[in-house]
């Protein structure tokens, strides 16, 4: 009974404050403290944000812990593949603020993927829409977050691309996407929609906030 009130009550609600603190902390460093500092913290917050959803999604079935895997190999071998070959994305390399590479890829990049598929079919979930309109919506809200990211990324020493970002790369994100929000909604996932909003929404403030104020 107790394990239960700390996961239902106590747990959400300190894993969302850690969440924001974790983003705004991260704002205020960056834009009037010690940017590269901060910025070199990047795959902490990656991995705290990650034990976090784990925890509190939560990932807790054979079901969604096959899930997880499949899609952080499925964003592994995308990304591969666009560093390697140019594919889907088109020409760019990873910086250092990502963390541990495999072959020019760092592992975070396969864990956000599928994080992000988790969280954004969370939150359409609950809108009252339902099949390919419903998936593709998922997709759409990668994409969002994506374009958002890919303003700073080079700044943050996340990922650089040759020149501009192509449109390829947010066509690229929709596809992906939509095959996961797919395999994601045949299984009929349960998760936790607070936790998801708020996973979803301090990265989309955080990226928002440099989008219109670039260090």
């Amino acid at each position: 009974m107790v394990n239960a009130l700390k996961r239902h009550i106590i747990g959400p609600y300190a894993g969302i404050f850690v969440i924001w603190l974790f983003h705004i902390s991260g704002i205020l460093g960056i834009y009037f403290g010690d940017t590269e500092w901060f910025t070199t913290k990047t795959p902490l917050n990656l991995i705290i944000s990650l034990a976090i959803f784990i925890w509190l999604f939560p990932i807790n079935t054979k079901e969604k812990w096959i899930l997880l895997i499949l899609f952080t190999i499925v964003g592994m071998l995308v990304e591969w593949l666009g560093v390697t070959y140019g594919l889907f994305f088109g020409n760019y390399s990873y910086g250092s603020n990502l963390g541990v590479k495999l072959d020019g890829v760092p592992y975070l990049i396969g864990f956000y993927w599928a994080l992000l598929t988790f969280i954004t079919a969370e939150i359409v979930k609950r809108l009252g829409i339902s099949g390919w309109l419903k998936i593709g919506l998922g997709a759409l809200l990668m994409v969002g977050l994506d374009f958002l990211i890919e303003q700073n990324a080079p700044t943050f020493d996340l990922w650089q691309f040759e020149g501009h970002v192509p449109i390829d790369n947010y066509i690229s994100w929709f596809v992906i996407g939509f095959v996961l929000h797919t395999i994601l909604d045949n299984i009929k996932v349960e998760g936790n929609q607070s936790v998801s909003i708020h996973l979803y929404m301090a990265q989309v403030i955080f990226f928002t906030f440099f989008y219109f104020f670039p260090i």
